[in-house]
């Protein structure tokens, strides 16, 4: 392997990037390790139902992938590790792809900055976003396996994250 003898830089937009995305990743580990849900998160299952999947996998990842099949498919990720990876395909789409202890991947998160690229909210989990107070949209969708959620922050520059978890 060849080494640089150039310093890396990082500019802000990659760092973040970076945070958000470690953020989201820290808030679906605490989900993942069986914490009690919010009264907010217990109103949100409520409003969620169970139906067919509108939207199953990102880029070609899908639930229960290797860690390898995903890096053929989006690439080198910024960061990874056996739990995750952090792959930031342009200045406004990053993705977090959290695995299992047997590398198969277990939730996919895509953060879209300003909304840029990001997939119509219908083709991802159908009708009837809610709105909540502070003016952010929210849908969660179960299926049968799987959940899948839209969020768009209230920001100057709104964010929208998508996410994929398999059901434990």
């Amino acid at each position: 392997m060849r080494y640089s003898t150039e310093k890396s830089k990082i500019g802000l937009t990659d760092l973040t990037y970076l945070l958000i995305g470690i953020l989201l990743l820290l808030l679906l580990a605490v989900v993942a390790n069986g914490q009690t849900p919010s009264t907010a998160m217990k109103g949100v299952r409520a409003h969620s139902q169970i139906q067919q999947p509108l939207y199953t996998e990102y880029r070609g990842v899908r639930i229960g992938m290797t860690a390898m099949e995903v890096r053929t498919r989006l690439g080198e990720p910024v960061m990874k590790s056996k739990e995750q990876d952090f792959f930031a395909l342009s200045p406004s789409e990053t993705a977090q792809i959290g695995y299992d202890a047997f590398q198969k991947v277990m939730t996919i998160s895509t953060d879209y900055t300003g909304g840029v690229g990001a997939p119509d909210y219908r083709t991802v989990v159908g009708e009837g976003l809610l709105e909540r107070p502070d003016g952010s949209l929210f849908r969660m969708v179960q299926y049968q396996g799987m959940w899948v959620s839209y969020n768009k922050s209230v920001a100057v520059v709104p964010v929208v994250t998508i996410t994929i978890q398999l059901v434990r």
